[in-house]
């Protein structure tokens, strides 16, 4: 790269883009956490104007994650990445590769007194020592041999330089992952009711539906409420289930997926199911009651075998007015379709004359029969989130890559260390000194038990 770099390299190579990015994307993070995402969006449109609802989803705000405004503040926080590492990568490799100067005397120049001590023993055998010594505890040991000294170096922790690089690519790697599981990744849903198999989910992008490679069971579903009846937990027993064979079998509760060949569930909700059965009497005039038990779909002949009846829906809660269900009952004079309410007295209470203005809430409109709903079947769905994330092995190799990055950047620094012996008469001077880019409270530490190590040698070698 020419010393003169242009301008365009120079501003993607700028700490302070780096930093303006960083603060954009947290900033759309927080837009992301504050505005209500995809679905939850819907309750929103109820509060707000059309327009800025309409301007707020043209913008994306809605769906902030996979929008083109964040795609685009990664791809540049990448390319800004890549560029400060390929800018000041060269000067790191330089410092990684230098190896340790013996022929550098005034290394220990200038040293304070705790970094010098003398020793009664020869020139030679302090050297030996020393040499040991540093070949023990420190890499690229050199030793230059003068007529009256001996000048030793080492180095240690060299791989350091390239922490902050690690840290970037795991950065790099980790915006690749996101990307990939946006792009490529699925999301969708399925309600199960209790006891029953589902091969396939909706896709939360279009409903559209996507088959699973295997079959999930619900074979129990158990809801815990409070007294006030909001749900207090709630959880689901599935059997999953592949070439009529079990492959996997696990509760799942709220915040504690399971994951199945690369698919995840979540529990999301639950609900009863309109499947259910429905219990009914048929009160004929002259005294006759006869109770059925009956689901969507059933039909039976009357029992004066004035038509035909049979259930078209099933509700828990139609319109806020308690479980119904609405039948229809064909005869020869045509069809006649009506609603059977369970709690129609408390019904006509609050909206007298009900009956009569909406013919179809009376259970009485097909005479001889007054029919009666005595109660629902309450038959559970559980809800199920599944997402599949083909980025979720590229972010986990993101993680790795920065924890090692941090660990070199943390707990390892580089530093060269110095001793040189000089004969003294019949005695040795031996001076230890060091060099380091950062942490220069940890390196004098070092320097000083290094001293203390020589010494002991020396001690024991008399």
């Amino acid at each position: 790269m020419s010393k003169n770099k242009s301008g365009l390299w120079s501003f993607f190579s700028s700490v302070q883009l780096a930093i303006v990015l960083l603060s954009l994307i947290a900033f759309f993070a927080l837009i992301g956490t504050i505005v209500p995402q995809r679905e939850a969006a819907v309750e929103l449109a109820g509060r707000i104007s059309p327009g800025l609802f309409s301007f707020l989803q043209k913008m994306q705000l809605f769906d902030l994650y996979h929008s083109i405004w964040f795609f685009l503040l990664l791809g540049l926080l990448s390319v800004n990445l890549l560029i400060c590492s390929l800018d000041r990568f060269p000067l790191a490799w330089r410092r990684f590769r230098s190896q340790a100067e013996p022929q550098k005397a005034d290394a220990v120049k200038d040293l304070p007194a705790e970094n010098t001590f003398q020793s009664a023993l020869n020139i030679q055998k302090v050297a030996d020592a020393a040499a040991n010594l540093l070949k023990k505890r420190y890499h690229n040991v050199a030793q230059a041999n003068e007529e009256n000294s001996v000048f030793l170096s080492a180095q240690k922790g060299r791989f350091s330089f390239f922490g902050v690089y690690i840290v970037h690519l795991s950065i790099l790697v980790l915006i690749a992952g996101a990307i990939i599981g946006s792009v490529f990744g699925t999301e969708g849903h399925i309600n199960i009711t209790e006891g029953e198999t589902a091969g396939s989910f909706n896709l939360r992008s279009n409903n559209q539906s996507l088959p699973l490679p295997f079959s999930v069971r619900c074979d129990k579903f158990i809801v815990e409420l409070y007294e006030n009846g909001a749900p207090k937990n709630f959880q689901s027993d599935l059997t999953f289930i592949k070439d009529d064979k079990v492959v996997h079998s696990g509760k799942l509760r709220v915040n504690h997926p399971i994951e199945v060949e690369g698919f995840r569930f979540y529990q999301s909700s639950y609900g009863v199911s309109p499947e259910g059965k429905a219990t009914l009497t048929l009160l004929r005039d002259g005294g006759r009651r006869d109770v059925i038990n009956v689901a969507k779909g059933y039909a039976f002949d009357l029992p004066g075998k004035e038509g035909t009846f049979q259930v078209l829906r099933v509700e828990e809660n139609l319109m806020k007015m308690g479980p119904a269900i609405k039948v229809s009952v064909r005869s020869n004079k045509g069809e006649v379709t009506f609603w059977v309410f369970q709690q129609l007295d408390k019904i006509k209470e609050a909206n007298p004359g009900i009956t009569e203005q909406i013919p179809m809430f009376n259970p009485s409109l097909f005479r001889p029969y007054t029919f009666t709903l005595l109660g629902l079947e309450e038959k559970y769905y559980t809800g199920l989130q599944v997402t599949r994330d083909p980025g979720t092995l590229v972010v986990g190799a993101a993680a790795v890559l920065l924890i090692l990055g941090l660990l070199l950047m943390l707990f390892s620094y580089p530093r060269q260390v110095w001793v040189k012996i000089d004969r003294q008469q019949d005695k040795a001077l031996i001076s230890v000194g060091g060099r380091s880019h950062r942490n220069k409270a940890g390196l004098e530490r070092e320097l000083q038990h290094l001293l203390a190590e020589i010494k002991d040698r020396l001690e024991n070698s008399k």
